[in-house]
């Protein structure tokens, strides 16, 4: 049985660096979170769509090396793997996609393995699940009602890309699909902008109130509010010499599941999770700098001397 199912489109990615080159690596949210997730021990899967293509073969050796489950990804003619841009400039990073008609988009509730869903712990998707095309959104919304029959939890990050749908779209999709999660993982900004709220407390009260049991509000350099029912908690970063923030939100998701599904702790799973993600900024693309289990447990004891 596979823990973790994470749902969602893989992409190619292509990340310039200082010498203005393009480095070709892997992104694509929840892949890079059943990645970090493996990293960190916990055994996951991702349940996708890839083109017939060279891009397609690539991401099924990125995840045979890094023992994540692809038994349950299609390869399909009618769509390519999805590629995405990440340029560097003094405003930060940007992201340019060629995603349109990719084969995960082409995605619906028929290609979904229930079984395989209704037996795991744990289903992540996020709002670019929902966003990339209509029959993408129709299999999110199938595969959490598939998950909640069975009791098996469901994680949710709001990741808000307003170049794939408007903001009144979003905010009715994205706030349907958190009102059916148990752990909500929103960013800040994300939230500010689907909830209208602006404090913190208020927006970890506000998906507590939508039915969530763990909330844990990402907030950058001010580490994460955690919250639950009972107590709430901020989690202080990590200060590390960041190169390149890619993935790290998708990191820290990983990280946290990976560390909630081993001993059920959301505070402390938010504190691991933090490590993780500042430790994946410290190197350019995606995939490359996520670091291990060991990797984390090292910068956590260097941290507590």
């Amino acid at each position: 049985m596979t823990e973790l199912l994470c749902l969602g489109e893989p992409m190619l990615e292509f990340n310039q660096q200082p010498d203005g080159h393009f480095l070709m690596g892997h992104g694509g949210d929840t892949s890079n979170c059943a990645i970090a997730a493996a990293r960190s021990g916990a055994s996951s899967g991702v349940v996708t769509a890839l083109g017939r293509d060279a891009f397609g073969d690539s991401f099924a050796s990125l995840w045979a090396q890094n023992g994540v489950a692809a038994d349950l990804v299609k390869r399909r003619g009618d769509g390519h793997t999805g590629v995405y841009f990440v340029t560097h400039s003094a405003d930060g990073h940007a992201f340019s996609y060629l995603r349109a008609g990719s084969a995960a988009s082409r995605m619906g509730p028929a290609d979904l393995p229930l079984e395989a869903i209704r037996a795991a712990r744990c289903l992540h998707l996020t709002g670019i699940t929902l966003a990339i095309s209509d029959s993408s959104c129709d299999a999110g919304f199938a595969a959490i009602e598939a998950a909640r029959e069975s009791g098996v939890s469901v994680s949710f990050d709001t990741n808000l890309r307003l170049k794939l749908w408007p903001l009144a779209r979003a905010r009715a999709l994205i706030g349907a699909a958190m009102g059916m999660c148990d752990i909500a993982l929103p960013g800040l900004d994300d939230a500010q902008q689907l909830t209208g709220l602006t404090e913190p407390q208020a927006i970890v009260d506000h998906y507590l109130a939508a039915g969530a049991s763990i909330v844990a509000l990402t907030l950058g350099a001010e580490g994460t509010l955690v919250a639950t029912p009972e107590r709430t908690e901020r989690v202080a970063a990590f200060r590390v010499v960041a190169v390149d923030a890619t993935a790290a939100g998708d990191t820290f998701d990983g990280a946290f599941l990976a560390e909630w599904l081993r001993q059920g702790d959301p505070f402390v799973a938010a504190r691991y999770a933090n490590a993780a993600a500042a430790l994946s900024t410290q190197g350019y693309g995606a995939v490359a700098p996520m670091p291990d289990r060991k990797d984390v447990e090292t910068f956590l004891e260097g941290a507590a001397l």
